[in-house]
């Protein structure tokens, strides 16, 4: 490939020291001819356990990473390492500097985004209440000085695109029945659900392992989290986002039944339609 740009959606600072991100950032963008992108997080308590990691002190150990990948990615010592761990990463400071993308879901990661990332990724936000993620990016910005004009405020998109409707549905239920225990108490507000409501998804998914059971107990409401349906179905959903001040549109995983299929979907016929209104000034 020659355009497409790449990145990671997302890495975080406990599974994968921040060393360690930094040199395989500054490597894939040097074998991508400055194409890459990094991509962030705290990561999710619960997943980490099952990995024997403790998420301790979330938010500033991710403040910490985002200055320390920052500095070193800019060819500069990273704060709290000693003088013996700087990386040198060759000539990077003629090079393209790496755009750093921080993965939220809560008000202060938000906040934090706005203070030191270049980009956000507001995962799992129904694509109605993007509106609360503005505001919190630009107060980060504010309180740190920043211009919000030079931000990149992604829409990030949980989809599934298929002309069969059921079809599409069902992949979305299983995405859903295994995240939605983990999302933010600001989300379940929005969609009018409780940390509770997903207790017995997630009973039936770990503790029974029966996915079909858990999938039968995902509701309308949940599936508020992502869009579903065919292309014609989705540009409704999402023509909001552009007005709430998404800069970017990033659709994700489930993507459909067949995921070759939406993605070719997806670029027949509902990214030439914002690419569109987005030229047209609309």
């Amino acid at each position: 490939t020659e355009r497409i740009e790449i990145g990671t959606c997302i890495l975080n600072p406990y599974s994968m020291h921040p060393a360690e991100i930094a040199m395989a950032a500054a490597t894939l963008d040097e074998l991508s001819g400055g194409r890459f992108n990094l991509g962030i997080g705290a990561g999710a308590e619960e997943f980490l356990k099952w990995i024997g990691v403790e998420r301790d002190r979330p938010l500033a150990t991710t403040r910490d990473a985002l200055r320390q990948l920052r500095a070193v990615l800019d060819g500069e010592p990273a704060p709290g390492w000693t003088p013996e761990a700087y990386l040198r990463f060759g000539d990077r400071r003629g090079a393209r500097r790496i755009p750093i993308y921080l993965a939220a879901l809560s008000p202060r990661m938000l906040q934090l985004a706005g203070e030191l990332a270049d980009g956000v990724l507001p995962l799992l936000f129904p694509p109605e209440h993007y509106e609360t993620v503005e505001p919190l990016i630009r107060d980060g910005a504010a309180q740190a000085g920043r211009d919000f004009a030079a931000f990149d405020l992604v829409a990030c998109i949980w989809c599934s695109v298929s002309d069969d409707r059921e079809a599409a549905e069902r992949v979305l239920r299983d995405k859903i029945a295994y995240y939605g225990h983990a999302l933010s108490p600001l989300i379940w507000d929005r969609l009018g659900v409780r940390q509770d409501d997903f207790r017995p998804i997630e009973r039936a998914l770990m503790t029974d392992r029966d996915p079909e059971g858990a999938r039968a107990l995902v509701n309308e409401r949940m599936l508020r989290i992502g869009v579903v349906g065919t292309p014609a179905d989705l540009i409704p959903r999402l023509e909001g986002l552009v007005t709430m001040g998404a800069r970017h549109l990033s659709f994700g995983p489930p993507l459909g039944p067949d995921p070759l299929a939406a993605v070719e979907s997806l670029g027949r016929e509902v990214i030439p339609y914002f690419r569109m209104v987005s030229s047209s000034g609309c």
